[in-house]
This record gives structure tokens, sequence and C-alpha cells, in this order.
């Protein structure tokens, strides 16, 4: 099991968004290079990030910096946000992108989504983003009619080797993990999840842990790192 910082790109800058609202908006001001060499150097052995300006179709500027990143350290990069396409998918992978999540496409073109999971495997991960068990997608605007676990059987179907689950209702919010959504979600699908909202003392660490035998396989924090309530090293070491 392993803990995974994030790194949320706009404009080129490190932010963090409460529930995926752009007005709620925090910019720290740390370079995301040094950011990622940092948690590099704390232990991390991937690194999570999020292009916000690709989810609003306007991201191309930031993957100039991910390259830069994935120049500049070792770990793996899972990159999400605003892969529509097969470009999309085959240019991440041509800057050093080692996963890439895919979420509102696997609702909305499905047929597109097998086809990529047959040629990328085990590069691709499915994101998979919800409030209240139900699905969201197109930045999370959009209820996408389909609950969270059922969706997650689907991608199991397509061929997907693994979850990213996203409580948005949760997501830098500071108060803790869905638990019971994480581990339903591992348990129905049977596929290694990555858990992700709300992850910001060492307890919700701790609480994750104790998911690894349902298939939890990670942990992203993002906001917590940033605002000094979580260490990416002791987070680091207790789940290793």
């Amino acid at each position: 099991m392993y803990f995974i910082p994030a790194i949320d790109l706009i404009e080129g800058r490190c932010v963090r968004l409460e529930q995926g609202d752009y007005c709620r908006k925090t910019e720290y001001g740390e370079d995301p290079v040094d950011t990622a060499r940092s948690f590099e150097a704390q232990g991390a052995g991937c690194v999570h990030i999020i292009d916000l300006d690709a989810v609003k179709g306007s991201g191309r500027h930031n993957q100039d910096v991910i390259a830069r990143i994935a120049k500049a350290v070792d770990v793996p990069l899972q990159v999400g946000g605003g892969a529509r396409e097969r470009s999309d998918v085959a240019r991440l992978l041509d800057i050093g992108v080692t996963r890439i999540i895919l979420g509102t496409i696997v609702v909305k073109a499905p047929e597109l989504v097998q086809n990529l999971v047959r040629e990328f495997g085990s590069a691709l991960a499915a994101g998979i983003d919800a409030a209240e068990g139900a699905v969201r997608v197109s930045g999370w605007t959009e209820a996408a009619g389909v609950e969270a676990v059922d969706l997650g059987m689907r991608v199991k179907a397509m061929g997907f080797s693994r979850i990213v689950y996203t409580d948005i209702t949760r997501d830098g919010m500071m108060e803790g993990p869905n638990v019971d959504g994480i581990r339903h979600m591992a348990r129905m699908t049977g596929l290694p999840v990555i858990a992700a909202g709300g992850v910001s003392r060492i307890e919700d660490v701790i609480a994750l842990k104790a998911l690894k035998e349902d298939g939890v396989e990670g942990v992203i924090s993002g906001r917590a790192i940033y605002e000094g309530t979580l260490s990416v090293r002791e987070a680091c070491r207790i789940l290793r």
C-alpha cells in the first residue's frame, strides 16, 4: 500500500479547490517541479497530478509543466484531467506520464474507452468521482445518472485494472475520508482502489490502511500536505 501526494495545476501553479469549485481556490506559492522533487525526497513512490485547466478544456500549457516534472523525478506520475481522445492519452505518455486517469469519457464515450483500454492497458485507470454515492462528471458539474459502484462494475468489465475513487463532498474539505464508501467500492468491484477525498490527518491514513485487505492499494492527499496537517514522510512510512 502506498501514499500518493497530489499536485493540482491551474496556469502552471499549485492550487487546491474545495469540492472542485474553481471559485473556492487556494493558490500555493510552491513551484510544481520543486514540489514534486520534495515529495520524492520524502519517500513518495508516485505523484498524483490533476490538470484543472485541461478539465475545462484549456490545459495545453500545463502539459509543459507535467513534462518538466516527469524529467525532474524518478517516481511514476499519475495524471488526470481532460483526456478526451486517443491523442490526449498518447501525448501524456510521450511526455513521461506513467498512468492516466480517465473520468468523464468513461461515462460519455464508453466505446472509445474500451478501445483505449485494449491498447494501453494498465497505463489507464478509471477515475470515479462521486457525491453521496452518485457519479458526477465534466469537472464534477454534471450528474452522470449512475451510482458509483455500478460504474465500478462497468469499468471492471471494460478491462480497467484499477479505480481512482474520489468522494467529492470530502475533497479539499479537511474532514476525513469516506471510509465506508471506499470499502464498499473495493469489495464490490474486486479491483484495486486508490482512495481520495478528505485525507487530512495521519489518523485518516491509518484508517485507510485498515482497508488494505479489502483492496485499497493507495491513498491520495493534497491540501493537507500544503497546509501542514499531514506529513508526506510519515504517511509514506505508515503505509509502507
